[in-house]
């Protein structure tokens, strides 16, 4: 059987081993890597993707854009999108700009053996196992700090998607980002972040299966009327609180319900609290100090598309965390 040059083209370590292990056994592809948008699209051009599994959300090019050049370049290339981002306008567009198929991550090897075969590749659709690591030259080392951001990009994915639904915008997606902070950098962080904004948050704690943390949501007090016009909220402080902490529930809820999934474990989730209104973050920080400690702090900030409106997201586990996270990831990679 000849090979056929297939691109696996993602930013995170992580994903491109897990999407390179889940191809079928008897796979006929010759593999290369591309860890962002620009290089994967520089890989096409040189004949190295005949097949292409494109991620959407990365740093140089995101997938949206590497489908749009390829289109206006003219470049043949069989793509399926392998994306944590699975609102429905994430499809539509992926699709609209030439993407054979969609499949949301973690892939299964199944549905990817089914899209393959679609394209046209032979592959028997049964669930032998897929090829040993060994079989593969190159597989990416994969570190703590990778890991971690690929399980919280899907957890991520999922609570964009639920958003949108209840919003009705499409939600841009940032590259979340992964930090172990002591407790003076965390402050910095979020002065910095925020310097100069009144803000109100909402924090929600979890705890399960050797793992702890909370997770902080914060609102920018210039956006929150927009918000609440675009969920027909009153105007009346208790209403936009009641809608803060609804939203609250909705983004940090799903976000936990993902990382729960794929670490396999049960996050049990706190009832959400209000930390500060229309509070300096400096006030936001000197209230709530004794809280936070030396601290895995994951930063996600969502972006409404053609909206001066985001939220800004921290999940931020225990130091005693980490051991068990480690432990559940180490498993995942291998």
């Amino acid at each position: 059987m000849s090979t056929i040059p297939l691109l696996v083209c993602d930013d995170s370590n992580m994903a491109r081993k897990q999407l390179i292990r889940a191809l079928p056994s008897n796979w006929p592809f010759r593999i290369s890597q591309a860890t962002n948008g620009r290089e994967g699209l520089e890989a096409i051009r040189e004949g190295l993707g005949q097949v292409v599994l494109l991620d959407l959300t990365m740093p140089e090019m995101d997938g949206f854009g590497v489908l749009a050049k390829l289109r206006e370049e003219g470049l043949q290339v069989d793509v399926i999108v392998v994306s944590g981002d699975v609102q429905e306008e994430a499809v539509r567009r992926a699709k609209a700009l030439g993407a054979k198929a969609f499949i949301k991550k973690p892939a299964d090897p199944l549905q990817l053996a089914e899209a393959l075969n679609a394209l046209g590749v032979d592959i028997p659709l049964t669930r032998a196992p897929s090829a040993p690591a060994e079989a593969f030259s190159d597989l990416p080392n994969v570190s703590f700090r990778d890991a971690f951001r690929e399980v919280t990009n899907i957890a991520m994915g999922r609570a964009a998607e639920l958003l949108g639904r209840v919003l009705g915008v499409f939600i841009q997606l940032p590259i979340p980002n992964v930090n172990i902070l002591e407790v003076g950098e965390l402050h910095m962080t979020l002065a910095d972040a925020q310097r100069g904004e009144r803000l109100s948050a909402i924090c929600q704690g979890y705890i399960g299966g050797g793992i702890a943390g909370e997770a902080l949501l914060v609102f920018h007090d210039a956006e929150i009327n927009d918000v609440a016009k675009l969920l027909n909220t009153q105007e009346d402080e208790s209403a936009k609180l009641e809608m803060l902490l609804d939203l609250a529930s909705i983004i940090i809820g799903a976000c936990l319900n993902g990382l729960s999934e794929q670490l396999n474990i049960n996050l049990s989730q706190g009832h959400p609290l209000v930390l500060g209104q229309h509070c300096p973050i400096e006030d936001l920080i000197r209230i709530n100090q004794r809280r936070w400690k030396r601290t895995l702090a994951v930063e996600i900030s969502y972006s409404l598309e053609d909206m001066d409106i985001h939220f800004d997201l921290l999940l931020l586990f225990t130091e005693d965390s980490l051991p068990r996270l480690r432990e559940k990831l180490d498993f995942m990679i291998d």
